[in-house]
């Protein structure tokens, strides 16, 4: 992937406490809209707290989002956060984007890190500026060198400075990874002629698991659409596994299929696009996505929290 460039930048913050997060994020929120560009501001919600009560009357004047419910599925956040809100703006804009903090999951990290990658191919020659804060007092060493690979850009107490490695494409292969096994599975089998019993499988299947009947219904429906894709742009067949550990019931689609294109499914699609919206859903109704590819063979797990 290459990045065209232009006006768009794409910042990492490191702070450390209260102070250096909000010395760190008004100045930069409150330029903005002296500069008349539209705001937005998505971070988890006791930081959503701190910036609103310090912007004082100047917060109505900004969109406000609890990035811990928004961007839970960190794979929803580029298409149903980013580009929502600079799609729906004209003009300059300008996001402080918190996808990444303390209390995310093992599991879900792989996809905040690919996310962050991604953002710096999303927006292509935009006139858009992400800011994206980083607790370098409690996130682990490894992620911090990975917001130095994901960002072109650090901000800190010392002002700010290029990365020197700055790598996304690396970011995003490096988290490309086989997904553990689960230790007991039921699979199922399916081509065009059984995409209907594919979807009553996953139904019984979550049902047994526990999962809540309007979860049961999103859990379906993103199995329907993942398997028509297996069957539409893949090999015309795959296999659906559902199972549950002690958060989360999982469901995984894997087939022959090639997914070339990282940023399918973070994209929102175009009016009037037909087709290539199915990934995009999937990742707006499960609590988290992610995926494995490699050429020959897709592996998508969904997961929804119990």
């Amino acid at each position: 992937m290459t990045v065209t460039p232009g006006l768009f930048s794409h910042v990492g913050l490191l702070y450390s406490g209260d102070s250096e997060y909000l010395d760190g994020t008004i100045p930069y929120i409150l330029e903005g809209l002296k500069l008349d560009e539209s705001v937005a501001v998505a971070v988890p919600g006791r930081n959503l707290t701190l910036i609103e009560e310090a912007l004082g009357d100047s917060a109505a004047e900004v969109e406000l989002i609890d990035m811990s419910e928004a961007g839970r599925n960190p794979g929803r956040i580029l298409p149903c956060v980013l580009l929502a809100f600079a799609d729906s703006r004209p003009g300059p804009a300008r996001i402080i984007g918190e996808p990444i903090w303390a209390e995310r999951s093992a599991i879900e990290y792989p996809a905040c890190a690919q996310h962050e990658a991604l953002i710096n191919f999303a927006f292509g020659d935009r006139d858009l500026g992400i800011l994206c804060p980083y607790d370098r007092a409690r996130l682990e060493d490894d992620v911090l060198a990975d917001a130095e690979r994901t960002h072109p850009t650090l901000s800190g107490a010392g002002g700010d400075h290029r990365s020197e490695d700055y790598a996304p494409d690396a970011v995003v292969e490096k988290y490309n990874l086989p997904l553990p096994e689960p230790r007991a599975a039921d699979a199922f089998r399916f081509d065009l002629s059984r995409l209907a019993a594919v979807r009553q499988f996953a139904q019984e299947r979550a049902e047994e698991c526990g999962l809540v009947p309007d979860r049961v219904e999103d859990l379906v429906l993103a199995v329907a659409e993942l398997s028509a894709n297996s069957v539409l742009h893949g090999s015309g067949h795959g296999v659906v596994r559902v199972w549950r550990d002690e958060d989360h019931v999982l469901c995984e689609v894997i087939d022959e299929g090639t997914l070339s294109d990282p940023l399918a499914g973070r994209r929102p699609a175009s009016p009037g696009q037909i087709g290539g919206r199915g990934l995009v859903l999937v990742n707006q109704v499960a609590d988290l996505v992610r995926q494995y590819r490699r050429p020959g063979s897709t592996v998508t797990r969904i997961y929804f929290r119990v």
